[in-house]
């Protein structure tokens, strides 16, 4: 039996993971990090923190599953765009990793938009000039660590997102490297060469020098004894971003195919398949996986509120205890009374971009209830996800086939009803709870022959719940009501 150790490195912790081979979770361990905030807009992480989190969790999980050294190895995804730079002598960061909700590099951003980089860096790296990509926050720590931009001139630093320092710890510095869909959320990487960019790096003032060797997602990177966990080296294989380990633990294999993750917001992706097409406006494109010598392309789109929302009701509101009581509210009346609830408590996010527009609620008369309030909160989520999706299929020219939902709003069935009515698409909710760790393994498993086709894993995603859409006469008139309140605010 081989078992895979899956890490699944983010923004909080530092899960690990234990898979077999039919890709059953069989252990698992967890180990939080501490976050900083030494300024407002500033979030850092202490990436030696993270890495020795990392090796205890896998001290952890090994311990509580012994097997022998020869059935292991190991997988990553991690969160994105959070990027350090060290130097690859001491092999200590010069500073904090910076975090992906860090806004340093805003000001930067705007000037680079105000002399109109915005084209060139959309047309080459598929995204948009924004703080919570990689290569501003780079940049700010080459400027205003002391002796930090002298030591980059001098080639003896290295930068890389948290799986290339992953990497790079794990195998004692012989390797720098990262993976495609990674490296697609720097700004520095050109989609269409799939290398790092030199108009980039130039724009951005970083050298080449710092920059990781750039693999397959199904590459082996190297092997590692993870401090001695392991008496003999075991192999690291299958390296991802979470949000696109997502789109492979949900099989979104073929284009068309996309996934939503229900959590505290909203990550929606869709696969549009092996050219990079040119994203709508509002969203971004970014590698969706690597695989079997091919690249497959993604949209991407994210939302800031919709588990968020339904915690707001139950904590700020307390309308019900627990989320779990809203599906019986909300069934309780035919419609949501005509009332809109615009959850932008963090202002708008894709494809509407307005960071400046506050939380609303429209259409309360003496006639609503608490049950019309908790109804148009749960719609609010479906409404937002159709406003990607709906400009995701007129990108890409057609009709999605299916969503795959995971998170834990898809529990509520009215929700899952309400979504593939408004898509006119079928949600199918999985039993995967990990689902950017089982994209990992996936990988993984290509990497060391395991298996050969994405025909192999498909049967590994379990169905729990097809939600096919049903007529809705009124559909058009609801959605059109969301539309209206959201005009009414970023007019």
């Amino acid at each position: 039996m081989n078992y895979i150790i899956a890490i699944d490195q983010s923004t909080s912790s530092t899960k690990a993971l234990l898979f077999d081979e039919q890709c059953h979770v069989v252990s698992r361990t967890s180990v939080d990090h501490k976050q900083y905030y030494p300024q407002t807009g500033w979030v850092e992480h202490d990436a030696e923190e993270i890495y020795q989190n990392m090796i205890e969790a896998i001290r952890q999980l090994v311990a509580s599953y012994p097997a022998s050294d020869n059935q292991f190895s190991l997988a990553i995804t991690n969160q994105r765009e959070t990027a350090l730079v060290w130097n690859k002598t001491t092999g200590r960061p010069i500073a904090n990793a910076v975090v992906w909700q860090d806004t340093r590099g805003a000001e930067l951003c705007r000037e680079l938009r105000s002399l109109g980089y915005a084209k060139r860096v959309f047309d080459k790296s598929g995204l948009l000039i924004d703080p919570n990509f990689s290569a501003s926050g780079i940049k700010w720590l080459l400027d205003n660590v002391e002796g930090a931009r002298e030591q980059a001139n001098r080639g003896e630093l290295l930068m890389g997102t948290i799986e290339t320092w992953l990497i790079w710890k794990l195998t004692g510095g012989k390797v720098h490297a990262t993976d495609y869909t990674n490296a697609s959320r720097t700004m520095l990487f050109n989609i269409h060469t799939m290398q790092w960019d030199d108009d980039l790096l130039q724009l951005f003032d970083i050298p080449r020098s710092l920059m990781p060797e750039i693999k397959a997602c199904d590459a082996v990177y190297g092997k590692t004894t993870c401090e001695g966990v392991f008496s003999s080296p075991i192999e690291i294989a299958g390296v991802l971003g979470d949000s696109h380990g997502a789109l492979v633990g949900q099989m979104c294999f073929k284009p068309g195919s996309g996934k939503v993750t229900y959590g505290t917001g909203s990550s929606v992706m869709v696969n549009i398949g092996q050219a990079p097409k040119a994203a709508p406006q509002g969203l971004v494109t970014s590698v969706g996986f690597s695989a079997f010598g091919k690249v497959y392309y993604g949209f991407e789109g994210n939302i800031y509120s919709t588990g968020a929302t339904l915690k707001w009701i139950c904590d700020q509101l307390g309308l019900v205890g627990h989320p779990s009581e809203m599906e019986a509210l909300a069934t309780s009346v035919q419609d949501n009374g005509g009332v809109y609830i615009i959850p932008a408590f963090s202002g708008l996010g894709a494809p509407w971009w307005q960071s400046s527009v506050k939380g609303a609620v429209f259409g309360l008369t003496f006639a609503t209830s608490k049950s019309h309030f908790v109804r148009a909160a749960l719609e609010s989520i479906a409404y937002q996800i159709k406003d990607l999706i709906d400009v995701m299929s007129r990108a890409t020219g057609g009709h999605m086939s299916e969503i795959c939902a995971d998170g834990g709003p898809t529990k509520n069935r009215f929700l899952m009803q309400f979504q593939a009515d408004m898509l006119d698409t079928p949600v199918v909710c999985t039993e995967v709870d990990d689902a950017s760790a089982l994209g990992a393994v996936i990988m993984n498993g290509f990497a060391r022959g395991l298996w050969k086709d994405f025909s192999d894993v498909t049967g590994f995603r379990k169905e729990t719940e097809v939600y096919k859409p049903q007529p809705t006469p009124n559909k058009e008139t609801l959605y059109q009501g969301w539309r209206d309140a959201v005009n009414q605010l970023i007019k």
